[in-house]
């Protein structure tokens, strides 16, 4: 397939795509391969001895949390031993944010893309402090929010969905992007329609688990972020679907772990490596650019399928949050179709008068043009925690080295934009 038509099927397959949360269970019991001593943690498979500051520190926490572990020697220990398998959430069909740490107990939404059948999970929203495990922070009140997702707001949602019967995904993004969400850094419309979509489901469940739902209702009315988690399953089970497209050099997925920054590019194989993110950053008070530490992260997922930081102009408002002007986010925006080789059928953009949203990153454009993926993100600290947030920009090194690969596997490219 020329590489022309191999990108038209990549970003076809990513605009066919049907996300729908079909449940929500434990991590355990529904992800592949995800054995009871098994800890998942975010970038692209590494030798677990490289890990380093908060990520190292989050697996470790994640297995104290699990029971596997006494403390973070005892952790390490047993690691190194082979006696608590640490593995990139990647590779089991997950995805992480920040440090994105998983452990059998933990309830994850199961998401399945109707279209080409395959799943992609996340776990739960630990809630609005900026102190929590996927942060690289463990302590009494961590582990009791945990505990809650584990034990009453995890199951009450797996009896919603299942209440339900299915709760479609797309829709609810489609919206949320006409009512200033970007569906990265700003969720809070997507957040309030996922919560109308359930509503019914829970009234259900109420008279049986009133104290339950209740107290689900609570935590969805006050997290606006809940919604980021489905977002990124949305995102990793459409990107997933477009790999693997003989020929074409569209990403297929981005991830960073503590220790660097990472694409797939659908018509290759490997994960491409480079360096950490250019950060731009607005922190919080009282924090200064050296005080950030890398503890990984995947919800840059998002982008790779046309949202978060490539459907920035929808969400003026995060100017408050991450910095930046709106004509700054428009030009960012803009320039974001100079890397891409479609526009997305569904997902609009208002501000440009319905424009779609820039879909498919193809690695020769950024190569070439030295235009950089822009991602949303938020920030964390050398002692744990959140302390910022604002744009990343992904290394040029990434993609030059897979349009490098691309050329030695194909011998040749073609022009890479489509019309689909």
């Amino acid at each position: 397939m020329q590489q022309r038509e191999a990108n038209a099927a990549t970003v076809e397959r990513m605009f066919e795509a049907e996300p729908v949360l079909v449940d929500v269970a434990r991590a355990g019991d529904v992800v592949p391969g995800m054995g009871e001593r098994t800890i998942l943690t975010s970038g692209p498979r590494t030798d677990a001895s490289a890990y380093r500051g908060g990520q190292r520190r989050a697996v470790a926490f994640g297995a104290i949390h699990e029971g596997l572990a006494a403390d973070e020697d005892d952790a390490w220990r047993q690691i190194e031993a082979g006696e608590i398998l640490v593995e990139p959430c990647q590779d089991h069909g997950c995805i992480g944010s920040v440090a994105g740490i998983y452990t059998a107990s933990m309830p994850v939404f199961v998401v399945k893309n109707r279209v080409h059948g395959n799943l992609a999970f996340c776990n739960l929203y630990e809630g609005a402090s900026p102190r929590r495990l996927n942060y690289g922070v463990y302590d009494e009140e961590v582990a009791a929010g945990l505990r809650y997702l584990e034990d009453v707001l995890g199951p009450v949602l797996g009896a919603a969905v299942r209440e339900a019967g299915e709760i479609p995904l797309k829709p609810i993004v489609r919206r949320a992007l006409n009512m200033g969400d970007e569906l990265h850094s700003r969720n809070t419309a997507a957040s309030l329609l996922f919560g109308q979509a359930i509503f019914p489901a829970l009234l259900e469940l109420r008279e049986r688990h009133q104290e339950a739902v209740e107290s689900a209702l609570g935590f969805l009315r006050e997290n606006d972020y809940f919604f980021l988690r489905l977002s990124m399953a949305a995102a990793k089970a459409t990107a997933d679907a477009s790999h693997g497209v003989e020929g074409s050099s569209v990403v297929s997925g981005m991830c960073v772990s503590g220790l660097e920054f990472a694409i797939r590019v659908s018509g290759l194989e490997d994960w491409i490596r480079g360096p950490l993110p250019i950060s731009r950053a607005k922190l919080f008070d009282g924090f200064t650019e050296d005080d950030i530490e890398w503890l990984g992260g995947e919800s840059c997922m998002t982008e790779a399928i046309g949202l978060g930081g490539f459907a920035q102009a929808t969400a003026p408002s995060l100017q408050a949050y991450q910095g930046g002007t709106v004509d700054a986010m428009r030009e960012t925006n803009l320039s974001m179709y100079e890397i891409t080789v479609a526009e997305n059928p569904t997902f609009k953009i208002p501000y440009l008068a319905y424009r779609g949203t820039p879909t498919g990153i193809d690695v020769f454009a950024v190569a070439e043009t030295g235009i950089l993926p822009t991602i949303d993100a938020g920030l964390a600290g050398k002692d744990g925690g959140q302390i910022g947030a604002g744009t990343l920009l992904a290394p040029l090194e990434c993609f030059e080295a897979a349009a490098a690969a691309y050329l030695e596997r194909y011998g040749a490219r073609t022009t890479a934009a489509v019309d689909v």
